[in-house]
């Protein structure tokens, strides 16, 4: 009989672990990450500046830091199922009304919108999932978990692409991805359970108070956020732009989700052996060689390889980060998971329209990337303190 129930909770566990797959792939690889694919053809179509792409990022990221600071507040009411599968809605609604305008303050207004639903799905998913795993000692399966950002990269550019292939104008494909969204959506809907009243309520139960090493780490994240964004939100338009290497616009995008799907667990086999602030300093490190390499070495190889370390880092870097900051809490870990999140919002923030007023007067997106660069190495000794 253990043995029958032994198999009955980690079958629970797997499912409960692929419904916050399918939740990370449509709030986060859809949600928040099919602009970058669908920028370029945009940009073309509608005349934008890298400025006006740059806000429209930002209100994106706006949203996001709006809704990480929503999601610390201890006692919503309801239950957090009922809010992720509200903030999965709003994301896949938002996500495909994108494609039904043209008119920039809507652009920002649904971006907003749709920020604060990723965040919302990133907390809430996480806390969900991450806290049961936790509990049944099952935690090698959080890496599924976050694969689900990468998968959702991926299918999602992949998408776009045959979409784009087929002679199909920017509209629909934001509503392809609001169709991809929507399947995740209901797949969520039936592998995630609610884990009940009184669980919920433990969970809820105690504040987090803020350690001097979950400061550091809260400006880690943040120097992260801004740091990856930048090479994340412009990748394809760097690529479009360089003749050398343009054919690759197409597959860039896939690239980097591919290489972020299965990176979680080189990440979290690294952590396992030397610290999770030791790997989350060589993933930042790693990371930002990644971002130099997309605007100093402009061939096949050195865009493959940027993308790939933007790739293979920037979810290793969220779950480390994460992690480190549930272990440094005392309380409910969302609220030391949304301080986090705050901070990463922050830096979202500001690369995007920093980096679109460098290249509007520089026309090169190469001193952004290299100060988000440096803003990674850095992010790499604030962990270590």
């Amino acid at each position: 009989m253990p043995f029958r129930a032994g198999r009955l909770t980690a079958a629970h566990d797997v499912t409960l672990a692929l419904g916050g797959l399918f939740a990370m792939a449509a709030g986060i690889g859809i949600g928040r990450f099919i602009y970058t694919p669908i920028l370029p053809p945009m940009v073309e179509a509608l005349g934008l500046s890298k400025s006006s792409a740059g806000l429209i990022a930002s209100a994106n990221f706006i949203g996001y830091l709006i809704g990480a600071l929503f999601a610390a507040y201890a006692h919503l009411p309801g239950s957090r199922r009922t809010w992720l599968l509200g903030s999965l809605a709003v994301s896949t609604v938002t996500t495909g009304w994108m494609g039904f305008t043209d008119w920039v303050p809507a652009f920002l207004v649904l971006r907003l919108a749709g920020g604060v639903a990723s965040a919302l799905i990133l907390i809430l998913a996480s806390a969900l999932v991450l806290e049961q795993l936790a509990q049944s000692g099952r935690t090698a399966l959080t890496g599924v978990h976050f694969a689900g950002v990468g998968i959702g990269i991926a299918v999602s550019a992949g998408a776009v692409a045959a979409v784009q292939a087929g002679g199909m104008a920017w509209p629909a494909l934001w509503l392809t991805g609001a169709a991809l969204s929507l399947v995740a959506t209901i797949l969520v809907w039936l592998l995630i359970p609610d884990p009940g009243v009184k669980a919920q309520q433990m969970a809820d139960a105690g504040g987090t108070q803020t350690s001097r090493g979950l400061r550091m780490m809260i400006g880690a994240y943040g120097l992260f956020g801004f740091g990856y964004v930048i090479t994340a939100t412009f990748i394809v338009s760097i690529v479009r732009a360089a003749p050398a290497v343009r054919p690759l616009e197409p597959i860039i995008w896939i690239v980097v989700g591919l290489s972020a799907a299965p990176s979680l667990a080189l990440w979290t086999w690294l952590a396992d052996r030397i610290g999770v602030q030791a790997s989350f300093g060589l993933a930042a490190v790693a990371e930002a060689i990644g971002v130099m390499a997309s605007v100093a070495w402009q061939s096949t190889i050195g865009i493959l390889a940027a993308a790939i370390l933007l790739g293979g880092t920037f979810m290793g870097l969220t779950a480390l980060g994460l992690m480190r900051a549930r272990a440094l809490s005392a309380g409910d870990p969302r609220q030391a998971i949304a301080k986090l999140t705050g901070s990463f919002g922050v830096g979202q923030i500001i690369g995007p329209v920093f980096a679109g007023m460098l290249y509007d007067y520089s026309g090169s997106f190469a001193l952004p990337s290299y100060v988000a660069a440096a803003g990674l190495v850095v992010a790499a000794i604030l962990a270590q303190r």
